[in-house]
This record gives C-alpha cells, sequence and structure tokens, in this order.
C-alpha cells in the first residue's frame, strides 16, 4: 500500500468564505499515484471546516445565514470563550459543517455522486490556515 501527504495553504482575506478545493484536491491524487484507495482531507484549525456539497452559490448562501442564525458572530460578549480573541462563533461554525471528509478513489479519480464537490469552509480567515490531505491504497 502507498500513501501520501501534503498540506494546502490558504490564507482567505475575509472573516468567512466557502471556497470550492476539489481541483487541488485531484491534483494531489494525480500526484499520489494512488489508483484505488482513499483521501481525507481535514481541516488542522478549529476555526475551519472541510466538507462536501453542491457548487452552488445560492446553497453557499444559504449555509452563511443559516450558520449565522445558529452561531451569530456579534456580539462578542454572548460568549465565554471570547476574551482573546473574538471567534467563539467561528469554533461553533466549525462544529456543524465538519472537521474533514474522506472520498474513495477509483481508477484515479475521486468517487463523487452528482453534484458533490469538497470545500474548505473558512470561519475565522485573515491568517494562515492548513488542510491536510492524506491518501492510501494502490
Amino acid at each position: 500500500m502507498k500513501s501520501y501527504r501534503k498540506e494546502l495553504i490558504f490564507n482567505i482575506t475575509q472573516r468567512r468564505a466557502f471556497i470550492n478545493i476539489t481541483p487541488e484536491i485531484r491534483k494531489c491524487v494525480e500526484e499520489s499515484g494512488i489508483r484505488e484507495g482513499l483521501v481525507l482531507v481535514n481541516a488542522m484549525h478549529i476555526t475551519a471546516s472541510v466538507f462536501i456539497n453542491d457548487d452552488e452559490s445560492g446553497l453557499h448562501n444559504d449555509y452563511e445565514v443559516w450558520l449565522e442564525k445558529l452561531a451569530p458572530e456579534k456580539p462578542y460578549s454572548q460568549y465565554r470563550h471570547n476574551g482573546y480573541e473574538d471567534n467563539a462563533d467561528a469554533h461553533m461554525k466549525r462544529q456543524i459543517m465538519g472537521r474533514e471528509t474522506v472520498v474513495a478513489v477509483t481508477e484515479g479519480k475521486l468517487d463523487f455522486g452528482p453534484w458533490e464537490q469538497i470545500f474548505y469552509g473558512e470561519f475565522d480567515g485573515k491568517r494562515n490556515k492548513r488542510v491536510l490531505v492524506k491518501i492510501i491504497g494502490d
């Protein structure tokens, strides 16, 4: 069995964003040379997320509105975590959207269902954040 590891670095200029990282993950699968296996993609920061869904702007807007209702950014004083940083809402948004995703690799390609894409969700941006890509298989 072979193994491949790569870290992707993101520095989103705004506080929150959803970025389609499927092209980067496809490139990693190609670089790995693995034809049959699994790819793990996970955010290595507790205020960011990796998830699979549709690449449709209306859905992304709906996520933003929904997440803000569940864990509003302001007022910062509503959270006990806030003090040194004002990112308690980002921790909660990450918890809802998830830490990682695993996708099958079949015949050297990501084995997706219809419309599925991999996204990086940023909830406390404006600094470097890492995403781990780990691929195992043959």
